[in-house]
């Protein structure tokens, strides 16, 4: 059996699918020969980059799989505008360190405005087609941080999409998860690289959205608010690290080596969070106020560490009786509902039958631009990480739970990111995202052939028929 013809996701490894072919396309004429040659034979093609998503959006059934992890070119930073042109398989750490490259000696350095978080391998392909956020107190998500891309359509022709060419493609495609064609290359905009000093501070849900906009009105660009899972305790969901990061002068000295959990703590983390979630939290909110008043570059603050497969390890040592790993879900509340809805949430989840492994809380603003749209006002949002049992009753479990937060996120007007599962019930993808029978039209109309698919379109399209 050839093994990589069976793809999967890497970190909830429930996606698991059986392709008819892998290629690794190098340039971008490589993915036109690719696709043109798929076109010929009537098949079906997806795409994958780092293979990270969750919600079957990198992979079909028989399909032929573009893995464009080898598109990784960069070419010159324009110093005068902030723009740089990247390949759409090139990853967060390596697009840092190039740009830093490219400038030594410059006075202004120009870098990432944002990146998702909690893992760094991820492409900026994906990244568009997710059209992912950070922690940034004031920022829209990616598609702000987008002047153009090239995208590669069903026949392989090449469209250049931006604001000003190609318009309806540009807002499709970001956020559109691979539905439309293959992203080659991506413009991204760029920020000067400054130096910034974290502010670390102990406090509870209903001071988050109050305390990070005294924060922003104090100049802090980045934020989030990691909470207390520890479903026996009075402080579930309630009690939080509050982080953020405010500008410095360019005089102050960097230290040589910055203050932040390597692999070893992200390995008692990860323990402690599936053994001892009163303790995890101890341990985890005494080492940021350790750091507080420590200075970070604004690029490299955003990325961390990453444990590939750190599950297996989690399930020998607990003696699992099957295989297990956490599954995501990122919820969206208006910000004056953020207490009200963890309030909920809490009781919701403290018996513990699904673990909470980790949560966070962050802003952000509204996406006007998108067709998609998840952000479709300023919201808080809440991601949870659940304890998810690879067998059919943990799985119905989770799924259960994971659209009973669904749920509750709509009783305060709230949405749900497509990205993490594909668990919700057809009246909630309805609510959640109006546009999406719209989005489903708009699909056919660009990829009348229909070569584009995944099992996340799959789903979707059977699901809203």
């Amino acid at each position: 059996m050839n093994m990589e013809l069976t793809c999967d996701d890497k970190h909830s490894k429930l996606n698991s699918t059986r392709v008819a072919k892998v290629l690794h396309p190098s340039s971008e004429g490589e993915v036109i020969a690719a696709i043109q040659e798929a076109a010929a034979a009537d098949q079906a093609v997806s795409i994958c980059g780092a293979r990270h998503a969750m919600g079957g959006q990198q992979f079909g059934e028989d399909t032929v799989l573009l893995d464009l992890s080898s598109l990784t070119g960069l070419q010159k930073v324009d110093l005068e505008n902030g723009r740089v042109e990247a390949g759409a398989g090139l990853m967060w750490p390596e697009l840092i360190d190039s740009l830093l490259a490219q400038q030594v000696g410059q006075e202004r350095v120009w870098s990432i405005r944002q990146k998702q978080t909690g893992a760094d391998d991820l492409t900026l392909g994906g990244s568009l087609a997710a059209n992912i956020h950070g922690r940034g107190l004031q920022m829209r998500p990616m598609i702000d941080d987008v002047e153009a891309f090239t995208l590669i359509d069903g026949s392989g022709c090449r469209h250049r999409c931006s604001r000003e060419e190609n318009e309806e493609l540009f807002c499709l495609v970001i956020g559109g998860y691979g539905c439309f064609g293959v992203i080659t290359s991506v413009q991204l905009r760029l920020t000067p690289r400054r130096k910034l000093e974290r502010l670390v501070e102990i406090t509870t849900i209903e001071r988050v959205v109050p305390a990070l906009e005294d924060r922003m009105a104090k100049g802090c660009l980045y934020g989030d608010f990691q909470f207390s899972i520890d479903e026996s305790s009075s402080d579930f969901l309630k009690l939080g690290v509050l982080s953020s990061y405010r500008p410095v002068e360019p005089s102050r000295e960097m230290p040589k080596e910055r203050i932040d959990l390597g692999t070893a703590d992200w390995e008692e983390l990860i323990h402690l969070a599936h053994h001892d979630r009163a303790k995890v939290f101890q341990v985890y909110s005494d080492f940021y106020l350790s750091s507080h008043q420590s200075l970070y570059w604004s690029d490299t603050h955003q990325l961390s560490v990453y444990l590939e497969d750190y599950h297996a390890k989690v399930d020998h040592d607990c003696g699992a009786r099957v295989p297990a790993s956490e599954m995501i879900t990122e919820l969206y509340v208006p910000r004056e509902h953020l207490a009200g809805f963890m309030d909920k949430a809490a009781k919701l989840l403290r018996s513990g039958s699904v673990p909470v492994i980790y949560g966070t809380v962050r802003l952000i603003e509204q996406d006007e631009e998108s067709f998609l749209a998840w952000a479709r006002q300023g919201f808080a949002c809440i991601i949870f990480n659940l304890h998810t049992e690879h067998d059919e009753a943990g799985i119905e479990r989770s799924s259960e739970v994971f659209r009973a937060l669904i749920d509750l996120a709509l009783e305060f007007g709230g949405s749900y990111y497509l990205t993490y599962h594909r668990w919700a019930r057809k009246d909630q993808v309805e609510k959640a995202h109006p546009r999406f029978r719209e989005f489903l039209e708009r699909k056919e109309h660009y990829d009348s052939t229909g070569r584009f698919q995944s099992e996340w379109w799959r789903h979707h399209r059977d699901l809203l028929k």
